[in-house]
């Protein structure tokens, strides 16, 4: 089996190739929206990974987003529906297309409601997919991802460990979350049950781990890795709010943003597509997040 990934330079479509190419014939697509392009597809699985991340310094504007998640995903798309060969197709959504802030449990009866132009380019990707007809023999997927980590990946996980290396004392121990995280690992897992099962058919499933972790849990997980203690101190949460709004005009490690990142609860359910593939994930939330620690700790010598 032939399987095009677009965005495969990328650290999710990086890892995912390595994944598939033991078992499969993987054919890298970078590609980015040029208007009126055809891009042709002949491939029996096309894995849509291409497109803008989500931009915590929001720099990005509209058009942007417009262009990299909902006009190329439309472009690849087309092509799948008018190729022969190909009968598969699984486009990489967000569950940032459903909901910036999670207040109970963000499951796919969900109602969509994004506020970015990051969740919106995708919903509209999304709904751009599911309002094509699909030719007898082909199937789509559409995956909303929470949070994908795993070695090699910067971001907050990274930040918060840089942090802990330096022995600084936790200020945020008052704040009481709950988070879904999504290892490498197990998104790689949950795509190729996806490929290999050809009787799933076309569906929209949340991506995440078993469990949900506080950000007091990640510091605790990350001092076992670097097998130090470190003290979570219970700040009152005025003086936390004060420091984050200074932070937002000189350079603190804490600023609005920042802290709204590492602070509330963004719980995502994987029901659905644990029931449809009916197997056990190859790591716990934690074994994950470990995994994700040890390779920082490796860069860092």
């Amino acid at each position: 089996m032939k399987i095009l990934v677009t965005g495969s330079s990328g650290f999710v479509g990086q890892n995912l190739i390595y994944s598939l190419e033991k078992d499969y014939l993987i054919v890298p697509l970078r590609c980015r929206y040029i208007k009126g392009q055809k891009i042709e597809v002949t491939e029996d699985t096309i894995i849509h990974l291409s497109g803008k991340a989500h931009d915590l310094k929001k720099t990005s504007n509209t058009q942007e987003y417009k262009e990299a998640n909902f006009e190329l995903t439309k472009q690849i798309f087309d092509s799948f529906l008018k190729s022969k060969n190909s009968k598969t197709f699984i486009f990489i959504s967000s569950v940032k297309a459903v909901a910036d802030r999670v207040e109970d449990i963000l499951d796919e009866e969900t109602k969509p409601c994004p506020k970015t132009d990051y969740g919106i380019s995708k919903l509209n990707a999304e709904r751009y997919i599911l309002s094509k007809l699909l030719p007898n023999g082909k199937r789509v997927f559409i995956l909303r991802p929470c949070m994908i980590h795993g070695p090699n990946n910067k971001g907050n996980l990274n930040i918060i460990y840089n942090l802990i290396q330096k022995k600084i004392p936790w200020p945020l121990g008052n704040y009481q979350n709950k988070r879904s995280f999504l290892s490498i690992d197990n998104f790689n897992f949950f795509v190729h049950e996806i490929i290999k099962n050809s009787s799933l058919k076309s569906n929209i499933f949340n991506l995440s781990d078993d469990e949900q972790l506080s950000t007091n849990d990640i510091i605790v997980l990350i001092s076992k890795t670097l097998n130090i203690k470190i003290k979570i101190l219970n700040i009152p949460k005025l003086i936390i709010y004060i420091l984050a709004i200074v932070g937002d005009y000189i350079k603190l490690p804490i600023n609005s943003e920042r802290l709204k990142k590492l602070t509330e609860n963004y719980v995502v359910s994987n029901y659905k597509i644990k029931k449809a593939i009916n197997k056990k994930l190859p790591l716990t939330a934690s074994e994950g997040l470990i995994k994700t620690f040890n390779s920082f700790k490796k860069d860092n010598y």
